[in-house]
């Protein structure tokens, strides 16, 4: 798995600024629709964003903010200005508890940086609300059904999981992952290390990106991007979505070995 990450970020530092340079340059492309109404994009994509009791409001307001950032950036506008329908889908989820799944930003189309701008707005307008426990499972599970549900066709599915620990609440973690597999849904993740421990809990001590790998990551090309700080979130992020909006990862995977 390592292997796959070091190849990804390879690809994606060699990519990344030779799609800054032609950002202007893509031409405006009509929307496509299905037969039965849903508009076709690159990537339909969800940012599960964790905000259990280990993440206090300030961690998690830096977790939106990042988002922005990334989303912002000249070379992500490029890469999803240079995909085949020049526009993805994504919506912002933070969760908690197993019945903590809170939707901050619903489905928007990016297809501009004046989008990605829009996108921040709602995340600046909503307000904080934290839950307690860390259900991966429940986030992947609800993550699912709103891509099942939503009015897009995407040819890329993913959904992004950011967290800070390991699952200690909820439904199954391998059945939800299970369930994005059968649907050729890639889970993803951005595990923080070295998160605040709860003051009442003893703490714990685990490698977080050996967890998301071994326990959180499925299908098609999933792979892991640690950061130990904001300023690694962000960057990991910017360049997460390069991977992801591009499509690299299929080229880059190799065997495990």
């Amino acid at each position: 798995m390592i292997l796959r990450v070091v190849i990804l970020l390879m690809l994606a530092a060699i990519n990344a600024p030779a799609l800054g340079q032609y950002a202007d340059d893509w031409p405006e492309r009509p929307r496509q629709f299905t037969d039965d109404g849903r508009m076709i994009v690159d990537l339909e994509l969800v940012f599960a964003v964790d905000v259990s009791s280990s993440i206090d409001e300030a961690e998690a307001l830096q977790q939106r903010q990042g988002h922005v950032a990334a989303l912002a950036d000249p070379d992500v506008i490029s890469a999803i200005q240079a995909g085949g329908e020049g526009r993805v889908a994504v919506l912002y989820l933070e969760w908690a508890d197993a019945d903590f799944q809170r939707i901050v930003a619903p489905w928007t189309v990016i297809e501009t940086e004046e989008d990605a701008r829009a996108f921040a707005g709602l995340l600046a307008a909503a307000p904080f609300v934290s839950g307690r426990r860390t259900a991966i499972g429940a986030a992947i599970s609800s993550s699912v059904d709103l891509i099942e549900n939503n009015e897009f066709e995407g040819t890329r599915r993913v959904i992004d999981i950011s967290g800070d620990g390991p699952q200690n609440a909820g439904p199954s973690l391998s059945e939800a992952r299970a369930s994005a597999d059968a649907d050729r849904i890639t889970v993803n993740g951005i595990p923080m290390q070295g998160g605040r421990q709860h003051p009442f809990r003893p703490p714990v001590n685990i490698d977080v990106a050996r967890y998301f790998e071994n326990h959180v990551i499925t299908g098609p090309g999933a792979f892991v991007m640690a950061s130990e700080s904001h300023e690694e979130f962000v960057e990991a992020l910017r360049r997460k979505l390069i991977i992801e909006i591009a499509g690299l990862f299929p080229a880059a995977i190799s065997s495990d070995g």
